[in-house]
């Protein structure tokens, strides 16, 4: 038996006896525990799953044993996801510190930054919030205008952000300002690390088409952050902005998982509310049709990412897979509620009526929030053209 194989059966009897049963149920987006100073937790489970993940590590698998991480390298990393798929273990912990920020401090943090930032991401004490896109620099976001002036020993920060996921929720925000503003574009733009309970930082929630607030629009007025927090090189941030979002579309290309919706797939949906015929196939022609395109669709982008990752593992990773997966991913994940949408007909189209169940009222509003994959991460629209850029050498 190879080293990983016995890894793999550690791994697995640890989360047969660590992970409360209730733990392995699929997720809803009220139960997700998010990190923060004030964490909720739906019920004692959670909690327990919560702790017994961070005290192992495994929030984090792969940072250092010494920052609190699981000290695991890639193969045992997805060992760990592999077997926790198996067993329908839930995520313990969402965090933008985790799949964002942390990969970018362990990379251009100094030694300080990184003991100061790292172990309570894996611990959880505090909440993420990306600050990015503004009113008039989002798909280019190389035209931000938010200004970082140089004050002695902080800086002095002035502008706007939109759609910053869970801003009114968030302790800490990552930011991208324009430390130079007569330099090129890429070229004056530097990471800041800023606390929001910071004078001067305000949030307003943008109410989303699905009837929630998950997006805002955060303001910076002679906000004071300390030269300390800058991540990298001043005027550089663009470097490690470029780096960050190569993790945020690596997420977002990895469709499926612990993400909230209904209980059934698809094609569970088909079989219960379009029903079979005498043969055992769906009744529906065309949405059988469809089913079948997506499922295959789905088992191809599940192929390419394990494909991916063996590259990655033999030292030829190409780093435009990322890129094209983050825009194949999300707009399967579109299709995949569409098809949702198509198999439930009217029963998918309630709201907060007692007359649908909770699967339906899921289905309704993952189609509503679906839409929101296609822009977050960079629209479709500018992964095609860096697609067409940057694979396919077309001219610009």
């Amino acid at each position: 038996m190879s080293d990983l194989d016995q890894f793999r059966q550690t791994v697995h009897a640890w989360l047969e006896e660590n992970c409360p049963p209730a733990m392995r149920a699929p997720i809803t987006r009220e139960e997700q525990v998010w990190a923060g100073k004030n964490k909720v937790f739906p019920n004692q489970d959670a909690k327990l799953w919560f702790e017994r993940m961070r005290d192992k590590g495994w929030t984090a698998p792969e940072w250092p044993l010494e920052l609190g991480g699981g000290g695991l390298d890639e193969r045992q990393a997805k060992v760990l996801r592999d077997e926790m798929k198996r067993l329908g273990c839930r995520t313990p912990l969402f965090d933008l510190g985790i799949w964002m920020l942390g990969p970018a401090v362990l990379e251009y943090g100094t030694e300080e930054q990184r003991q100061q930032h790292i172990p309570s991401i894996v611990r959880g004490d505090v909440r993420w919030c990306q600050g990015y896109s503004e009113p008039g620099a989002g798909s280019d976001l190389a035209s931000l205008q938010t200004r970082a002036e140089d004050h002695g020993d902080h800086f002095l920060v002035n502008g706007a952000k939109i759609w910053t996921t869970n801003a009114d929720k968030a302790d800490w925000i990552f930011c991208l300002v324009r430390t130079d503003p007569d330099a090129k574009k890429q070229e004056g733009i530097s990471f800041l690390l800023i606390d929001m309970d910071n004078p001067g930082v305000s949030t307003t929630p943008i109410e989303l088409i699905s009837g929630e607030s998950e997006f805002c629009q955060t303001f910076f007025d002679n906000v004071k952050v300390p030269k300390a927090n800058l991540i990298g090189e001043l005027n550089k941030g663009w470097s490690v902005a470029k780096s960050l979002l190569k993790h945020e579309r690596k997420l977002m290309a990895e469709i499926g998982g612990d993400t909230p919706g209904p209980s059934f797939s698809p094609v569970q949906a088909g079989i219960e509310y379009v029903g079979l015929d005498s043969s055992g196939k769906l009744r529906d022609h065309g949405l059988r049709e469809q089913l079948v395109s997506h499922e295959m669709a789905y088992r191809a982008i599940g192929l390419t990412h394990f494909r991916s990752f063996e590259e990655r593992m033999n030292g030829v990773a190409d780093n435009n897979v990322p890129l094209i997966m983050k825009y194949v991913g999300t707009e399967e994940s579109k299709r995949k509620e569409e098809v949702l949408m198509a198999i439930l007909g009217q029963r998918a189209l309630g709201w907060n009526d007692d007359e649908f169940n909770a699967d339906e009222l899921l289905t309704n509003r993952g189609w509503l929030f679906s839409k929101a994959l296609s822009i977050a991460g960079g629209t479709s629209e500018v992964q095609l053209n860096i697609i067409a850029k940057r694979v396919l050498g077309l001219p610009t």
